[in-house]
């Protein structure tokens, strides 16, 4: 018997097979055969669609923070340069050279 590689299937292909197993239409066997995956893959995956459906509805909080955070460090990256810019200045008025970036 040959060892078959392992393969990485997409998020899209995760959710179709998924959503096949939860519509009930066919049983897990059938969905096996047809997507070629094996009947445990579908209980996980069916399993993982349900429990993280809530969070496609859920709220907007986490999308906020996430804005802030990236607000924060646009002013590091601010605070940072102009830090780096004062200091380049001063080297090249005490005469050292200036590092290379």
């Amino acid at each position: 018997m040959t060892k078959r590689p392992r393969r990485n299937h997409s998020p899209a292909f995760k959710a179709k097979v998924a959503l096949a197993a939860i519509k009930g239409e066919k049983t897990l066997s059938e969905l096996a055969e047809q997507f070629d995956v094996h009947p445990n893959q579908i209980t996980t995956w069916r399993t993982q669609l349900l429990e993280g459906a809530a969070e496609v509805f859920g709220d907007k909080g986490k999308a906020e923070a996430a804005l802030v955070d990236v607000k924060a460090l646009h002013a590091k990256i601010g605070e940072l340069t102009l830090t780096n810019d004062f200091l380049a200045g001063a080297l090249a008025k005490g005469g050292l050279p200036s590092a290379k970036r």
